[in-house]
């Protein structure tokens, strides 16, 4: 152990201070996150004072800005993860955002991650998916999705879904629970597979195998395998069965509409494919389709949606594309 337990201590809140200043440089990297990560983990420690200095970053106001001033931009000693411009260009995997863009804390158009989603323990990139074992629970991590592992799961296994769509396969005979937090609820299981999505204060349980308790407010409810419930500020509404092929497809690399509002496949689609995709007319929206489309092929979708609603299209740099 340290002699000096307060130089030790003030050490760590220059650090944290400097992790904080990275991410909102507007030249951090996913490599630049994945370090941070590790970095909080060493111990309770790093992870308290990374969470004091983003309270007092928040706390400045400005996004910020008297924040980087009193404490100047982060110089680093030693060697710190980077990547090469070329992988910082190549898509998904890069991060970069001005200190203006976090004002509120949410990106414009979500062209990048949030802050919130910066600080995961596991995350993916637009277009990305990614298998992690959490504490013996194999998780799938769907497209722009962000976890966060409490760092002692020894008495019990939890996970919090920050944004995004997971797939949760817990072993056989497994004698503890999971408990997964999502949007203003939960859900418990012992022995089960189930998804989970939350996105813009909705979230989605899917259960496909066993059986899992979802509480949701004062409301609690057991949903059986081929049962989904849905839950928002609202309330937890009553459980409902749903398409298996249809609800899981993301989970083999397909994106399947039915009979769905432009609208809504665009968002879908905004999940999967780098920039941002929108739709001006409120009456085009409304439009529906139906295909099953490979994930990777986003562009070859919006060609289809163009000829099959004969929408108008329209590119912007940043890969910004306008129907209408």
């Amino acid at each position: 152990m340290s002699d000096d337990p307060d130089g030790e201590a003030d050490a760590l809140k220059r650090d944290a201070r400097r992790w904080v200043r990275q991410l909102v440089s507007g030249e951090a990297t996913t490599a630049d996150a994945e370090a941070l990560r590790r970095w909080r983990q060493q111990s309770p420690a790093h992870e308290s004072a990374f969470t004091e200095a983003l309270r007092v970053w928040r706390g400045l106001g400005e996004g910020g800005r008297v924040f980087v001033e009193a404490h100047g931009m982060p110089v680093w000693s030693g060697r710190r993860a980077t990547m090469s411009r070329r992988a910082l260009l190549a898509g998904g995997g890069a991060l970069a955002a001005s200190v203006a863009a976090y004002v509120v804390m949410k990106p414009p158009l979500d062209l990048w991650p949030s802050f919130d989603e910066l600080r995961a323990d596991y995350r993916t990139a637009t277009g990305e998916q990614r298998r992690v074992t959490v504490a013996d629970v194999d998780v799938q991590l769907n497209t722009q999705t962000s976890i966060a592992v409490p760092a002692d799961t020894d008495d019990g296994r939890s996970v919090r879904l920050i944004s995004g769509e997971a797939s949760f396969a817990m072993p056989a005979r497994s004698s503890r629970e999971l408990i997964v937090l999502a949007g203003n609820g939960q859900t418990v299981a012992r022995q089960a597979r189930f998804d989970v999505r939350s996105i813009a204060a909705v979230t989605w349980v899917t259960c496909i195998e066993g059986g899992v308790e979802v509480t949701a407010g004062d409301r609690s409810q057991p949903v059986r395998a081929g049962q989904q419930v849905i839950y928002d500020n609202s309330g937890l509404r009553p459980a409902i069965g749903f398409d298996r092929h249809e609800a899981t497809s993301w989970h083999d690399g397909f994106i399947v509409f039915r009979a769905t509002p432009l609208a809504d496949a665009v968002a879908e689609i905004n999940r999967y494919r780098p920039g941002r995709v929108v739709v001006l007319s409120a009456a085009l929206g409304q439009k529906t389709v139906s295909g099953r489309f490979r994930i990777e092929r986003t562009d070859e979708i919006l060609g289809w949606i163009e000829r099959a609603t004969g929408a108008t299209s329209r590119a912007l740099p940043g890969g910004i594309i306008l129907f209408s």
